[in-house]
C-alpha cells in the first residue's frame, strides 16, 4: 500500500494537480486536509474518473478532510470518541465539532486523516482547544491499541506541531512566543507517541520540512516546518519499506503551502508489491 497525506489548502483550487500527483505516484490511499469546501462542493468526479473512491467531510470554506482510496472505504467516521468541538465564545462540552477528522478502514489499515487545530496564539481559547483535541486523540489511540495491540493504525495529517527544534526552520517561531513549538504542544505530541504510534517517516527521511508559508520568501529560503506526519502503530511501522517528502510539490503554479508525505507499506510480505521504494 502506498499511503500519502497532504494538506491541500483548498481542493477546488488544486484538484487537477492533486489527482495528477495521486496517479503519477501510484497512490493507493491519499488523506487530505484543509479541503475548504462543503461535501456537496467536493470534486468527486475528478477522483472517481481516476479510479478512486472518496469520502469527504466539510462544512464551509474552513477546515475539512477527505480520504481517496483505490479500494472501497469501510467504516467511515467523521469523529473519534471524545473529540471536542469549538466555537468562539462557546464554552462547554457541547461546542459544535469542526470537520477535522475522518477515519476509514482500507485494506485492513485504520487510516485517520487529521487536521489538528492551529492554536492561533499562546493563551488563546483555540490553543487550549488544540491541547484538549490532542488529549482526546491520545486517549482514543491508547484505548484502541490496548484493546487490539496488533491493530494497523495510521494517524496522518497536519498536526500543527514541530515536535523538535530540528523540525522548525522559521526564525520568527520561537518557544515562549509562538504556537507549534510550545512545551505543552510538544508534550501532547510525545504523549500521542507514547500511546502506541511512531513517526514512520523520519527514520528514512532524516531531513526536510513539509510546510512553508507563502509570505516573506519562506520557501526559497527554506524557512519551513515539519508539521505533517504519518504516525503508525507497530503493525504499520513494521510494514514500512520506503518514505518520501515531496518537496517539489511546493513549486510550480498555485501550490499548496504544504507538500505530500508518502510511505510504502508491505502489508502482505515481500512478494506483495514489485514497485520500487521511494527514498
Amino acid at each position: 500500500m502506498r499511503l500519502a497525506t497532504w494538506n491541500v489548502n483548498s481542493i477546488r483550487a488544486r484538484v487537477d494537480r492533486i489527482v495528477d500527483f495521486a496517479v503519477r505516484e501510484h497512490l493507493d490511499v491519499l488523506a487530505m486536509q484543509e479541503i475548504k469546501c462543503k461535501v456537496e462542493q467536493f470534486p468527486f468526479a475528478a477522483f472517481e474518473d481516476a479510479g478512486f473512491h472518496v469520502a469527504a467531510h466539510g462544512f464551509s470554506q474552513w477546515n475539512g478532510v477527505a480520504i481517496a482510496s483505490r479500494e472501497p472505504l469501510e467504516n467511515v467516521r467523521t469523529a473519534f470518541p471524545g473529540m471536542p468541538g469549538f466555537e468562539k465564545g462557546h464554552n462547554g462540552p457541547d461546542a459544535p465539532q469542526e470537520a477535522r477528522a475522518m477515519g476509514a478502514t482500507v485494506g485492513g489499515v485504520e487510516v485517520w486523516s487529521l487536521y489538528i487545530p492551529n492554536g492561533r496564539s499562546l493563551g488563546d481559547p483555540h490553543y487550549f482547544y488544540k491541547l484538549d483535541w490532542l488529549a482526546a486523540l491520545e486517549q482514543y489511540t491508547r484505548e484502541s491499541l490496548t484493546a487490539n495491540p496488533d491493530l494497523a493504525l495510521a494517524l496522518v495529517g497536519d498536526f500543527n506541531i514541530a515536535p523538535t527544534d530540528a523540525d522548525n526552520g522559521v526564525p520568527q517561531i520561537v518557544q515562549g512566543f509562538s504556537t507549534h513549538v510550545s512545551p505543552p504542544e510538544r508534550e501532547a505530541f510525545a504523549a500521542l507517541q507514547a500511546a502506541g504510534v511512531t513517526d514512520v517517516v523520519r527514520p528514512l527521511v532524516p531531513t526536510g520540512f513539509t510546510y512553508w508559508d507563502y509570505k516573506q520568501l519562506r520557501f526559497p529560503r527554506n524557512e519551513g516546518m515539519r508539521i505533517d506526519f504519518i504516525l503508525g502503530s507497530h503493525a504499520v511501522a513494521d510494514a514500512v519499506t520506503g518514505a518520501a517528502i515531496h518537496r517539489n510539490e511546493r513549486k510550480g503554479e498555485a501550490p499548496s503551502d504544504h507538500v505530500p508525505v508518502v510511505v510504502d507499506l508491505d502489508l502482505e510480505g515481500p512478494d506483495d508489491d514489485d514497485r520500487p521504494m521511494i527514498f
